[in-house]
């Protein structure tokens, strides 16, 4: 009874696009402990399937779980075949094991991935792919101290493998400029073992920008409402984005360190459709990783995002290119905090 009663919960969550009448959604996205309009990780990947979906004449629907935990996952999933998807698309590490208790159960519908694989072996109707963070978190520590930043911080949600990516990225890019500077920047680096807003971080946020952290780069979901809110009362505080340009929602962000996941998702769901709709032969229980190379992470670069005063556009696509043509290696080792020679990092954990 406890299982049909959250199986018609996920139901009754599941919110329609296109056509309000439609009984069957063909695409469907299960968000993980955020929502579609966090302006961050679950809205990048819901803004893919609405693009693919909206383009191609194609129903779609999300559903939010109705807990954090791995069954409530299963059964959103689950709502969602049964109203009719053919593919269930699942943004987080947290779907790691829910995947794997569906994909065999389910060989008909297809499920992609994002930023984590299923717990075990793949199936061959699941495609996954992850990006390196490390190289965003670069940018965006190399761009801060050459913008003539010196007093940083990293907000870090859960120490999840791309979250710790994208902080170890930025201070290896806070080190590397501040080495060709000739300054010495001073980096404090927390987890907050939460993806959402809360007062603990707020107060977090609040004793840095008064300590003199002038920018804090907010890294996980709805964290950055907690450190929004601490660098509006502080009056001198300024933030970095997350997966999303995140510069819309407040001018106190000078820039974001973004993952092209809209692009990914479009890319996957186009050559699923392409081949009869089934997962090419090499997306079958692949688990593909993206980087600068393909162009799919990066700093926001339009006139309205770019938001440096002193980092040109000029700088950022040379070393982007270096980054790109193998001149520059970011480490992607997050088991080990980077070495730095010019810089000071406060561990916080």
């Amino acid at each position: 009874m406890k299982k049909l009663l959250a199986l018609v919960m996920m139901l009754a969550l599941a919110l329609p696009f296109g056509a309000l009448a439609a009984e069957t959604y063909e695409l469907a996205l299960v968000t993980d402990v955020g929502n579609i309009d966090d302006q961050s990780f679950n809205q990048s990947t819901w803004e893919g399937v609405k693009k693919y979906a909206e383009e191609n004449g194609k129903t779609y629907a999300y559903y939010r779980p109705t807990e954090d935990s791995n069954d409530a996952r299963v059964e959103s999933i689950k709502a969602a075949i049964a109203k009719g998807a053919k593919v269930v698309v699942l943004p987080g590490y947290l779907f790691a094991d829910a995947v794997a208790a569906v994909q065999n159960e389910y060989p008909d519908v297809t499920f992609i991935v994002v930023d984590t694989a299923p717990a075990g072996e793949a199936g061959k109707n699941t495609y996954s792919f992850i990006y390196q963070e490390e190289q965003a978190g670069y940018l965006a520590g190399y761009g801060i101290v050459k913008d003539g930043y010196t007093k940083l911080g990293f907000l870090g949600g859960m120490a999840v493998p791309a979250v710790v990516r994208f902080g170890y990225g930025f201070v290896q890019g806070v080190d590397a400029a501040a080495k060709e500077l000739g300054v010495t920047p001073e980096i404090k680096y927390w987890y907050a073992d939460s993806f959402g807003p809360n007062d603990d971080i707020k107060t977090k946020m609040n004793a840095w920008y008064t300590e003199g952290t002038e920018v804090v780069f907010a890294c996980g979901g709805g964290i950055y409402l907690s450190a929004l809110a601490a660098a509006e009362e502080s009056g001198h505080g300024k933030l970095i984005g997350v997966d999303n340009d995140q510069g819309p929602i407040s001018e106190l962000f000078i820039t974001s360190a973004f993952k092209d996941i809209p692009n990914t998702i479009v890319d996957a769901l186009t050559a699923y459709y392409a081949n009869g709709q089934k997962l090419p032969e090499d997306m079958q229980g692949a688990l593909v990783t993206f980087s600068v190379k393909e162009d799919r992470v990066g700093l926001p670069t339009s006139e309205g995002s770019w938001r440096f005063a002193k980092f040109t556009l000029d700088e950022y696509n040379a070393i982007y290119a270096k980054l790109k043509d193998g001149s520059v290696v970011v480490s992607a080792d997050i088991e080990n905090v980077p070495a730095v020679e010019a810089s000071t990092v406060d561990y916080q954990n």
